[in-house]
């Protein structure tokens, strides 16, 4: 018989431990010895929290009033004298519960005596009343009405657009989506033969020069091109109103080149269009002479890559006209690469147009990765589809929170282009002691806390921008 490895020995038989063993809270914990010193480990710390950065989260939305307009498009029906816990206080709870990592309702109960968390929404850390709990976020979350979230996706673009302090000379509209997937009974799921599962489809809108988010839609499956339209005419309406000067660029891959979309850009006065754009067998006949110009380049070359830029006049069966259409051709080891690119920009180089503009719309898929892997906003655990929606936005909220957080009070630190997970490990996840005085909350940060310079100097930016 082989021997055990080493930690097949270590662990062998950990799983005939007696269960009473891990029911009893009163068992003592021991850890290794160190400098053969024993250690015991217990939970009587006191009112410690894992989590004090969510204040320089708090700071923000202070300063933004992004949760106190949020909370204030929704209605609340229930009587007040059986009320514990405001609308606002139950949205704070929630997304700095999602800025923090606990993303699951479920989380709550856990959390409801979370002294910063408790701070964060507007109660004293310790002597304030408990947060609520998960029987109490789960009515929440099923609470807005349609007419409501739609208020509350226009409170969102208004914070978009009160996030500049002058009109911006150019506008990207960035439009992605992505799998939101889904396991149980979720209202008007489908099943997609892509990602070989149930899933609904998000629609992101980021701005893409600077990746603050615009809008988070959700919906069962790809957009057609009339509702993508719908949904592009409202924020074109919004932002022309604000900016009448601005140069609004709308981009996408080739699932969001929608010929009414096209029309409708072009029938936008400062607006322009540039869009991915799926091959067929006219446009492989049109790019035909450039193809076989760059690989006879490649074979009689040195066997380094060749890479051409052609622009073509073409239009589709469903297309109101031509539209120019950039051909990219690359051709390299591995063989030869074709893509199209149609738009509307007619004085832009082809290269220039390709390398520098369209190209630059893989930011949008880093702004989706931090608002879903790193916040966790495909977690769509309700049944209803509008509470589905409604914790799509609290998860866009949190992103808020934290792009202004990047963006504004750490600009000109290492940490500005940082992701969410990154900002939340270093900054979020600082352990603290929390102390309620009669006249003041304290909170103690480790003395060895090894980002006290960026946690020193956001304090110190955040309170000069605090109303007198």
């Amino acid at each position: 018989m082989n021997s055990l490895s080493t930690q097949e020995r270590t662990f062998h038989g950990i799983n005939q431990v007696h269960q009473d063993l891990f029911s009893d809270k009163n068992a003592p914990l021991e850890a290794s010895a160190v400098c053969k010193k024993p250690v015991y480990v217990d939970f009587s710390g006191g009112a410690l929290s894992s989590d004090a950065g969510l204040l320089l989260l708090k700071e923000v939305d202070d300063r933004i009033g992004l949760t106190k307009a949020a909370a204030a498009v929704l209605s609340d029906s229930r009587d007040s004298r059986y009320t514990l816990h405001s609308t606002r206080e139950l949205l704070r709870q929630c997304v700095y519960q999602i800025a923090a990592g606990y993303e699951d309702g479920n989380d709550s109960n856990a959390l409801r005596f979370e002294p910063i968390i408790k701070m964060a929404a507007g109660r004293l850390p310790l002597s304030g009343a408990p947060l609520a709990s998960q029987p109490t976020i789960s009515r929440f979350l099923n609470r807005p009405s349609r007419a409501q979230l739609y208020r509350m996706a226009t409170c969102i673009a208004e914070q978009f657009i009160a996030s500049y302090d002058e009109d911006p000379a150019l506008i990207v509209l960035d439009f992605d989506d992505t799998d939101s997937q889904t396991y149980g009974r979720q209202q008007l799921t489908l099943f997609n033969a892509y990602y070989n599962g149930y899933c609904y489809m998000p629609l992101h809108v980021y701005e893409g020069i600077s990746g603050k988010l615009i809008t988070t839609i959700l919906k069962p499956t790809v957009m057609k091109g009339p509702a993508v339209v719908s949904v592009l005419r409202r924020i074109v309406k919004r932002l022309r109103r604000e900016w009448p000067r601005t140069l609004i660029v709308y981009r996408g891959d080739s699932q969001f080149a929608k010929p009414e979309v096209m029309d409708f850009m072009e029938s936008e006065s400062n607006c322009m269009h540039v869009s991915g754009l799926t091959a067929n067998e006219v446009l492989k006949r049109l790019a035909a002479p450039v193809i076989e110009e760059t690989e006879r380049r490649y074979e009689q070359g040195d066997g380094s890559k060749v890479e051409r830029f052609h622009s073509l006049r073409y239009r589709a069966g469903s297309w109101s006209r031509f539209r120019r259409v950039i051909v990219k051709v690359d051709v390299g080891p591995q063989g030869t690469n074709v893509r199209y690119v149609v738009t509307d920009m007619e004085k832009a180089s082809a290269r220039s147009l390709y390398q520098k503009i369209y190209c630059n719309r893989a930011r949008a898929e880093n702004f989706i990765k931090d608002h879903k892997l790193y916040l966790h906003s495909d977690r769509a655990s309700c049944h209803r589809f509008e509470a589905n929606q409604f914790r799509l936005f609290l998860h866009s909220l949190a992103y808020i929170l934290f792009d202004t957080l990047r963006r504004e009070v750490l600009r000109g630190t290492e940490w500005s282009a940082s992701t969410i997970e990154t900002l939340r490990l270093k900054l979020i996840k600082v352990g603290a002691r929390v102390r309620e005085l009669k006249t003041k909350i304290k909170i103690e940060l480790p003395t060895a806390c090894p980002l006290e310079g960026t946690i020193r100097r956001s304090f110190l930016l955040l309170a000069q921008l605090r109303p007198g």
